[in-house]
């Protein structure tokens, strides 16, 4: 699902009170009374290694997305409808006020408790429009040359080391001296004479690399400037880049140590240098500014490229996901026949599927860890066991699954739900997953003019349980990478995401949901691939969505009767589907299962 969050590792002595006072003493020293802390480092990314674990390491809140504001006399944290319950378990309520970050914004926030203050932030790790977007009259937001909770942090974990390795065109389906020539070609059209890359995604993208720097995510942190003449200056420690990527690298790729970035800046006097302000720290555009070059607004010319998988990447999620519905075939399998017996637990459980997975071919490890939530664990969107809130998985209760891999060829995410009982579910809870499903459905099955964007096919999710009163807090879908993070941007199935048009090639989740806090949480979802739909007669292009993940719906949560005729049929052609194209890469225990589990749904209202 969207999201899961990295632990902080945990190392210090300090207190959580204790904490707090360091950095308030560090403002004082800096001349500030208050600080803002991202959960962002300074690539500005959902997932960081534990050196940049600050929100984490301050407040105790591990969530993976939010942020804080520090101020002499009280504090704040700042997050969005997947973390509520999470921070409020993780934050202590002497300490932190829990805000909701779009009903209650920290700009409002600023304005009722900062009057005359003024406010530190660490430009590395906010982009331009994030500031900008706390400016509100009366408070004066400064950028500090260094960090003062890196100041009191002292025993900060060292910067990731991992190596950055080449990833081979036969996964990559182009070669990097290709895209290259492309983006350079988009700054030559634009006049412009280099563009400031600080998304890790754009470098592994742009030069076929991964690396290990980070828990999940194939990545190897640095920073880039490509020029218009094709030439890419990579600011990367060189340690981390060993003769055979350099190899592959070639010599238009020069690799220098992060400390010359700011003498790379000052080289580009007097010239435009696109910078992608949402994508890229405040400190480059004001850096640039100073040297005398010019920061030209535009977007990141991998980003939309990297969305739009090419031929030899879409075969390669359909391979990976067949890969990675043999292992959840043999999950739920297992499960059906382990659960109720009892002895399971969320750990154990989530163990099982991942051995499962490491068998598969080209596995490289979870796409984030497994949100593995029993009864009430399962409506916290984004709950993450530990052995401290470990429980058992119970007969005749809820549990759900979301979980994926990172396999060389693509990236999987999958959340089912499942009952443990050896009947049908109370009716009250299989309406509510059948709503799910009807959402789920009427996504899945969306035709739609090219130009239409995320936001425009939200509600479509929704509408099922919307007729009955109820809604979900967090986004239907986000974007997933090739081999890649399990978020990409820029598209996404939200209210609140940027409305970015949905094109060909694309690879989204759909994930509605329903959670009654501490009771259950459903959420269905499978990963769909953006192709083209024939429409004939149509004046403009069609796109439609190819469903890829492959794995049956647990039956005893859903309500026939809820269900359409041309739902049934999609849910039958599906799990027909899923038969066809999975019984024969399993064992015989588990292809008779499946048969069974994937049988016509029968019944319905007509």
């Amino acid at each position: 699902m969207d999201g899961c969050n990295n632990a902080v590792t945990e190392i210090t002595t300090l207190s959580p009170r204790e904490r707090l006072s360091a950095l308030r003493a560090r403002l004082s020293e800096a001349g500030v009374q208050g600080f803002v802390i991202p959960r962002s480092d300074e690539h500005l990314g959902e997932y960081v290694p534990p050196s940049a674990e600050r929100l984490g390491w301050l407040t105790g809140f591990t969530g993976s997305a939010g942020m804080a504001i520090v101020l002499p006399g009280r504090a704040a944290v700042f997050t969005d409808g997947r973390y509520t319950l999470q921070v409020r378990e993780q934050t202590d309520p002497a300490l932190w006020e829990c805000r909701h970050l779009t009903e209650e914004p920290a700009a409002e926030w600023l304005r009722a408790h900062a009057q005359d203050m003024t406010i530190g932030y660490d430009p590395w790790l906010h982009p331009a429009p994030a500031i900008e977007r706390l400016a509100v009259p009366g408070v004066h937001l400064v950028p500090l040359a260094a960090n003062p909770l890196d100041a009191a942090w002292h025993d900060r974990p060292p910067p990731p080391v991992a190596e950055a390795v080449p990833h081979p065109s036969a996964f990559a389906g182009r070669s990097a001296a290709e895209k290259r020539a492309e983006a350079a070609a988009q700054l030559r059209e634009a006049r412009e004479e280099a563009v400031v890359l600080s998304d890790p995604h754009s470098l592994a993208w742009l030069l076929n690399i991964r690396g290990g720097d980070l828990a999940h995510t194939p990545l190897a942190l640095g920073f880039a400037l490509l020029h218009a003449d094709e030439r890419v200056e990579l600011f990367m420690d060189p340690a981390k880049v060993p003769p055979a990527t350099r190899q592959h690298l070639g010599n238009e790729v020069v690799v220098r140590p992060r400390e010359e970035l700011p003498r790379a800046l000052d080289a580009l006097r007097g010239r435009r240098v696109r910078v992608d302000a949402d994508a890229t720290p405040a400190w480059f555009a004001d850096w640039l500014r100073a040297a005398g070059a010019e920061a030209s607004a535009g977007e990141d010319p991998c980003r939309i490229p990297r969305a739009c998988k090419n031929t030899v990447e879409r075969d390669g999620a359909r391979a990976a996901h067949r890969r990675d519905a043999a292992a959840m075939a043999r999950f739920l399998a297992w499960f059906a026949a382990t659960a109720p017996a009892g002895g399971l637990t969320e750990i154990s459980a989530a163990a099982r599927l991942l051995d499962f997975r490491r068998e598969g071919q080209h596995f490289r490890g979870e796409s984030f860890p497994a949100i593995s939530g029993a009864g009430e664990h399962g409506a916290i969107v984004h709950y993450r066991v530990t052995p401290a809130t470990d429980r058992a998985i119970g007969r005749e209760e809820v549990y759900l699954i979301d979980s994926g891999g990172q396999y060389l060829d693509g990236t999987t995410d999958i959340t089912r739900t499942l009952w443990t009982g050896p009947g049908p579910a109370p009716a009250a809870l299989r309406d509510r997953a059948t709503r799910v499903l009807k959402g789920h459905i009427a996504l899945a099955t969306a035709r739609f003019p090219a130009g239409v964007a995320g936001p425009h096919l939200d509600a479509f999710a929704r509408r099922a349980l919307w007729q009955a009163g109820l809604d979900y807090d967090h986004g239907t879908g986000h974007g997933v990478g090739s081999f890649l993070s399990v978020h990409e941007g820029p598209v996404a199935f939200s209210r609140a995401a940027k409305p970015v048009a949905i094109r060909e090639g694309m690879i989204l989740s759909n994930e509605p949901g329903f959670y009654a806090t501490g009771e259950y949480g459903i959420r269905l979802e499978n990963l769909l691939l953006v192709v083209p739909a024939e429409m004939p007669g149509a004046p403009k292009p069609f796109l439609e969505f190819e469903t890829l993940t492959l794995a049956p719906f647990d039956r005893a949560l859903l309500d026939p009767a809820l269900l359409d005729a041309a739902e049934r049929a999609w849910l039958d052609a599906y799990h027909a589907r899923v038969l066809r194209e999975v019984a024969p890469l399993v064992d015989a225990a588990t292809a008779a299962w499946l048969e069974r589990a994937c049988a016509p749904i029968g019944g319905g209202a007509g």
